[in-house]
């Protein structure tokens, strides 16, 4: 758990926006001290971040992310479940619930398994102290709201690299050796680079894609949901880059 928000603080203390409003903060005290090109990079790191905010920025960010396909790996044994991996929960003052992206991977999922009838199993540890692990939460969702039973429920997975060990290890013991991986497009490159390094073999079935950015007007405006992909896609690139470095490829 202690592993587990070290890896959150420190992503979010690198990543924009916090990373980037910090730098720009640390900038502008230094120009009020006199220093005038501290003032400049300053009012750089504004611009930077505007541009981060955009649909333009953002889904570029994410289309370098989204190069996986619907295609089976040659030689792939034919799958014979669907791994949904968590996301995040919902903060509120009731109960502990899925977030939305989580929901998003439920309802891919669940569509899947009504189309295809494989066996579903979900994965993810608790996420904050206290809590239930989400891999629970996801079981009593998508019981509850699509009517679609969890066969395996993986509860222990702190990040995707336990997602796609210990969901490997549960599914072999049930004698499946290949799977349908249901994730973010942005984040399939990463969980089937984990899921592979141990041997088992996904084919993925990623969250809706999202449109290419095309350059018109209304791509250059700022929104905040459009930050909030730009942060899941840097984190990305930098979760692959940690994988890489740690786990040797």
């Amino acid at each position: 758990m202690i592993v587990t928000f070290l890896q959150g603080a420190a992503a979010s203390l690198l990543l924009p926006p916090l990373g980037l409003v910090i730098a720009i903060v640390v900038l502008a005290l230094l120009a009020w001290r006199g220093w005038r090109r501290a003032a400049l990079a300053s009012a750089a790191g504004g611009v930077v971040l505007l541009l981060l905010s955009t649909p333009v920025v953002a889904g570029l960010l994410a289309a370098s992310l989204d190069r996986s396909t619907l295609a089976a790996p040659g030689g792939a044994p034919a799958p014979g479940a669907i791994i949904i991996l968590g996301a995040e929960m919902a903060s509120g003052a009731a109960d502990a619930d899925i977030g939305p992206l989580t929901l998003e991977r439920l309802r891919t999922g669940a569509a899947l398994h009504r189309r295809l009838g494989l066996p579903i199993l979900v994965t993810g540890g608790p996420l904050r102290p206290r809590e239930p692990p989400i891999a629970e939460l996801m079981a009593r969702s998508l019981s509850e709201d699509f009517g679609t039973p969890a066969r395996w429920t993986e509860d222990a997975a702190r990040d995707t690299r336990d997602n796609a060990a210990l969901a490997t290890a549960k599914l072999r013991g049930e004698g499946v050796r290949a799977a349908y991986l249901v994730t973010h497009a942005w984040h399939m490159p990463r969980a089937m680079e984990a899921f592979r390094r141990d041997g088992f073999a996904v084919i993925p079935a990623p969250v809706h894609r999202l449109r290419t950015p095309e350059g018109s007007a209304r791509d250059w405006v700022p929104r905040p949901d459009h930050l909030a992909l730009t942060w899941y896609a840097l984190r990305e690139w930098l979760g692959r880059a940690v994988y890489a470095v740690r786990d040797g490829g």
